[in-house]
């Protein structure tokens, strides 16, 4: 009788070894997913769901899994080496690496960029919500106010040394590109967002573009006050369900026509940038679409 090859036989403890590193690898990346949902089904607080469950416990069951599964490699190859379990433990690893790769660059991109919630384009004159919109931050327990000159808490100084009580327009306008000093647009955590002047496109032009902008995204209108020149927003997001609010002012400039936009989260410290990519967008579309 013939004997069966050892490398196709059942790989045995390495391989229920292996099939663990792989389940464990499976289930941190899950873990993020349903930190996610958890918060957007309303089960526990975005505080509980993004704060100890993805920023604390996430990175260490991730940084587990990547442990098991490098044991697992090196025990699938010790003296008789199974291919069962290599494979196994080599899809663990992919897993658990790629995850715990996208974590890190998250952080480094988090550690990168200022502690702010909020931007707009002009904070000389800055955008006034509407009681409408304050009334919907209220209703869902807004934690940011809206203000005229905001500045950075106390407590940001704890991972952002020096930031704290500082003008948000100044570290805004700090993390912003500059043309004059940088080369490229990579260079600064910030996209570089102005007023948007356009002498040819009329009052009604403008805000009928900015309008149509706004609705393509599938934002939830607010206010739309075309006497007021005033379009209000609000943005979802799909994982944990946060909601940043985009604030739009239209006004005549001569024959032409001004735009302004602010845009702020209702919670959290750092939006990762997420508002100032928000309002570049938005402005580049809109200006697209008057010319």
């Amino acid at each position: 009788m013939s004997s069966i090859p050892e490398e196709s036989q059942d790989a045995g403890w390495r391989g229920k070894f292996a099939g663990f590193a792989l389940g464990l690898s499976i289930f941190a990346v899950l873990w993020f997913a349903a930190a996610a949902i958890g918060t957007k089904l309303g089960l526990w607080s975005w505080q509980f769901g993004l704060g100890k469950m993805t920023i604390g416990w996430g990175p260490m069951l991730l940084m587990a899994a990547l442990g098991v599964s490098v044991i697992a490699i090196i025990v699938a190859l010790i003296k008789a080496p199974r291919k069962q379990a290599l494979m196994l433990a080599l899809g663990a690893l992919l897993i658990s690496g790629l995850a715990f790769g996208r974590v890190l660059a998250f952080g480094g991109q988090a550690g990168r960029l200022p502690p702010l919630h909020e931007v707009q384009t002009d904070w000389s004159n800055p955008i006034q919500p509407s009681a409408a919109l304050l009334a919907a931050r209220e209703s869902t327990g807004a934690l940011n106010t809206v203000e005229d000159a905001p500045v950075v808490p106390a407590g940001a100084d704890a991972r952002w040394p020096g930031t704290g009580g500082r003008l948000v327009s100044e570290l805004q306008e700090e993390a912003e590109f500059d043309p004059a000093t940088q080369s490229s647009p990579k260079d600064a955590p910030y996209p570089q967002i102005d007023t948007l002047v356009e002498p040819a496109a009329s009052y009604d032009m403008a805000f009928a573009a900015a309008l149509a902008a706004v609705e393509d995204r599938g934002w939830t209108i607010v206010t739309n006050d075309v006497e007021a020149g005033s379009i209000e927003a609000t943005q979802t997001s799909f994982w944990f369900d946060f909601k940043d609010d985009i604030l739009i002012r239209v006004v005549p400039d001569g024959d032409g026509s001004r735009i302004d936009v602010r845009s702020i989260s209702r919670v959290g410290l750092s939006d990762l940038g997420a508002n100032s990519k928000r309002v570049r967008d938005l402005l580049n579309e809109i200006e697209v679409r008057l010319n």
